[in-house]
């Protein structure tokens, strides 16, 4: 999708006349829901018209103009995609552009891959060529029309304020390639000289933007199906802006670290699916690659086992490279150069368990404590509404906290780019709502091309739906709220079917190890085949992604009125049972975590259910009325039309 298209003679005359921010401001919040923001249009209207005057001066009026192009499955967006026809082989052929609106541009700290830009304070920005050559990268990659021409793609960054070369000099020694180059104002004439080359001036280029614009999103390639080749043979995945950025930071601390004696934390926080786990794997595989000693952990049996699983399949010694948070107790004082952390969120107060030994346990510390002891570069990579059980102290402040207290620099990287739920920020941001993790209270869901959103009357139906799913090649998962007692295995071998709802029932996934009765094993539910046919709860699905994604809403959490109610008596998790350890307010706050994980592990489509029927008419309620819902103080809203 994007937000404007137009032929270049079009664009350039909405450019002229002065309306062509004004009308991308009017299809985004058409297309999105979203009002663009006064530095956006003051973005629009500062370089699009410098673009559409180029065009025209190359005499390239035919080519069609494609602005704010979403990538395929990411809530990332291209500046202009330009199409039109190869003026020598009669191809497609397209130029990804990447526009700035810098005059003057240099190295961060001497990294090529870092910039520094006075608007941005002492913070680093990524170079503009590795940011346009990893959308082209991506486009390629998830765009199904171009598998089979991935030569018909260009990139190029374009700083149109650098009149004076010097200003940007530094930037010319990162590498550059078809799928990136870099272009100035100083250089207008190679600019337009590089256009021309591209684009037949005589063709229309509105049959290839139309390809573009119509093709399917190829499946995405999910984390755990090519851990392997990751670790091992980097670039399977491909890392766009902020995440990028924070790849090469963390390259660039371990570099530090590397030359001298010096220790830096760096804290990579985002939501689901904002590709925190495709960073972690991405900077393993390179870091070993280079020699450097790196580990991977994290706090969750199920992630770490599969990813043991999936990356150490051709190499046992693969596997080693995988930790708990946990296995750091007695770990040498930075004898690590780089420690990766993922799911960070998932940290507990001490790492002492009734294994620990007696000299440990006397004199416990933090976990947060001996994980940044651990190495050189500890990277903590976090979701802060994931925390779902007692004693999982992973935020933000806490670990920025603790390395403050040790004297270290902590660098952060927000992520905002999206890639589970199709890539759609509105249904993550739409859960938030709906669970009361966001203020304002419920919003009834608009729909989006991107993500799929329905009720389920109930969980039978809700499972017909996901088989019909099944059906057609897609995967899916079914989860529910630990709302039921957990049975091990009858002697048999068959599995208790203790998710129970109005005569339809479902085994919980395994507990265990091993697998039982064509059960896959609790680690592996999430990706093996038969993991469909046993429901999954938070401790199974954390940290894992599948296709369409079925949710129960168990009798702990309930709709009344006007406001949610948590009713602890409906949980059967034995974490929650002890109320000196876990407060009644602690308790609402995780439960409301546990379904705000289960809510967002769909890339394509999500099916929602309530075991309670005045819950279940709200969520339906929420896909019949368009609109938003008043909302009341704090998290609560009201629903009208409930009460009237």
């Amino acid at each position: 999708m994007s937000l404007f298209r137009a032929s270049a003679a079009g664009f350039a005359a909405l450019a002229l006349e002065g309306s062509l921010g004004v009308r991308i401001a009017e299809q985004m919040r058409h297309a999105t829901g979203r009002r663009a923001s006064p530095s956006e249009i003051r973005s629009w209207e500062g370089s699009l018209p410098v673009l559409a005057n180029d065009l025209i001066q190359a005499g390239l009026e035919q080519v069609e103009v494609i602005v704010e192009h979403a990538l395929p499955l990411s809530s990332k967006r291209i500046d202009v995609v330009l199409a039109g026809q190869h003026p020598r082989s009669r191809a497609a052929s397209y130029l990804v552009v990447e526009l700035k609106q810098w005059s003057a541009a240099k190295r961060w700290e001497d990294d090529p891959g870092l910039v520094a830009v006075d608007a941005y304070g002492p913070r680093p920005v990524l170079h503009p060529v590795a940011q346009v050559r990893g959308y082209c990268d991506y486009l390629v990659q998830f765009t199904r029309a171009l598998h089979d021409m991935p030569g018909s793609v260009q990139g190029a960054a374009y700083l149109h304020n650098a009149l004076d070369p010097l200003t940007v000099e530094h930037l010319r020694d990162y590498p550059q390639d078809t799928y990136g180059r870099l272009f100035t104002g100083g250089e207008r004439a190679q600019w337009l000289t590089h256009l021309t080359g591209l684009f037949d001036p005589d063709v229309s280029g509105a049959p290839y933007a139309d390809v573009l614009l119509s093709s399917a999103a190829a499946p995405s390639r999910q984390l755990l199906s090519v851990a392997a080749e990751e670790v091992q043979a980097r670039e399977q995945f491909v890392l766009l802006a902020e995440q990028r950025l924070a790849y090469q930071l963390v390259l660039h601390e371990v570099a530090k670290a590397h030359q001298a004696d010096h220790k830096s934390v760096v804290l990579i926080t985002g939501g689901p699916g904002s590709g925190k786990s495709v960073i972690a794997l991405s900077l393993l595989g390179e870091l070993a690659r280079r020699g450097r000693t790196v580990v991977h952990a994290t706090g969750s049996r199920s992630f770490t086992q599969t990813l043991r699983k999936v990356a150490g399949h051709r190499s046992s010694s693969t596997k080693a490279l995988f930790k708990y948070f946990n296995d750091f107790m007695r770990a040498d004082r930075n004898g690590l150069d780089v420690l990766i952390l993922d799911e960070a969120h998932r940290i507990r107060e001490t790492s002492v368990s009734r294994w620990t030994a007696k000299d440990l346990r006397a004199e416990p510390r933090a976990q947060v404590d001996e994980l940044i002891a651990a190495a050189r570069v500890p990277v903590f990579l976090l979701d802060e509404h994931q925390v779902v059980r007692p004693g999982e102290l992973g935020t933000s402040e806490d670990i920025e906290r603790h390395a403050r207290a040790l004297g270290l620099p902590v660098h952060r990287i927000d992520l905002d780019v999206q890639f589970r739920c199709g890539g759609s920020a509105a249904y993550v941001h739409w859960v938030l709502r709906l669970l009361g993790l966001e203020p304002g209270g419920p919003v009834a869901w608009e729909g989006e091309s991107a993500f799929h959103v329905e009720t389920a009357p109930d969980a039978r139906a809700l499972e017909a739906t996901l088989r019909g799913k099944l059906a057609e090649g897609y995967g899916a998962r079914m989860t529910a709220g630990y709302c039921w007692p957990w049975s091990d295995p009858r002697q048999d071998g068959t599995l208790v079917p203790d998710v129970t709802v109005d005569g339809w029932s479902k085994p919980w996934n395994l507990k265990g190890d091993r697998s039982v009765g064509g059960a896959p094993p609790a680690a592996l539910w999430a990706s093996d085949d038969g993991g469909f046919e046993q429901v999954g709860c938070v401790y199974t699905a954390q940290g894992f992604e599948y296709d369409w994604s079925g949710v129960i809403l168990g009798p702990d959490f309930v709709w009344r009125t006007d406001r949610w109610v948590t009713v602890r008596s409906a949980n059967k998790d034995p974490d929650f049972r002890n109320r000196a350890k876990v407060s009644d307010e602690e308790f609402e706050r995780l439960v409301r975590n546990v379904y705000k994980v289960l809510l967002t592990r769909g890339m394509v489509g999500t099916v929602i259910t309530s075991v309670d029927r005045e819950t279940q008419l709200m969520l339906e309620s929420l896909f019949r009325r368009p609109g938003t819902l008043a909302a009341t103080s704090g998290t609560s809203s009201v629903l009208p039309w409930l009460s009237s």
